[in-house]
């Protein structure tokens, strides 16, 4: 290694730093916003879409609603029976599929969103899994005949 020219790279392990990006026709900068990477609180949020729920508290709790609602209907989806007895086993296997990839992308909408580490949106995360359990998992609002299973397999890997 003796000789080699490391151009002043000592530090970056041999890569250069990004050139700045500059806008052709102002010469301004782009700022680009910081994601966290720890749990936050606060209504300044970025979760899912850009520039969405922006600064507005209520856009915040709108956001809030609408992942508590997606992580409800994951679990209203992963408890519930569609396919009626007696359909031919073709329209049954086409129905739990279809169920299947829309509960898995909900599913994965609601995890992205966690992923904004944004504190109220993993409470209501949580708790629309936890009330869409009780409501159609447990067997407080079953009657005894339905207790027998869902047209889909659990979200767990066991």
């Amino acid at each position: 290694m003796d000789g080699m020219d490391h151009g002043g790279m000592h530090d970056m392990g041999g890569m250069s730093p990004p050139p700045s990006s500059m806008n052709g026709t102002t010469g301004m900068m782009h700022h680009k916003m910081m994601m966290h990477m720890t749990f936050f609180w606060g209504t300044n949020a970025e979760i899912l879409f850009s520039h969405w729920p922006g600064k507005s508290t209520g856009m915040y709790v709108l956001a809030l609603f609408s992942i508590f609602a997606l992580s409800f209907l994951v679990e209203f989806l992963s408890h519930c029976r569609l396919v009626k007895p007696g359909s031919s086993d073709m329209a049954a296997g086409l129905v739990q599929t279809f169920l299947f990839a829309v509960r898995i992308g909900l599913a994965y909408m609601v995890m992205l969103a966690v992923m904004s580490f944004n504190g109220g949106v993993f409470l209501v995360a949580v708790a629309g899994h936890t009330l869409g359990f009780f409501f159609f998992g447990s067997r407080i609002f079953k009657k005894p005949e339905a207790v027998k299973g869902s047209d889909l397999p659990p979200l767990t890997c066991c």
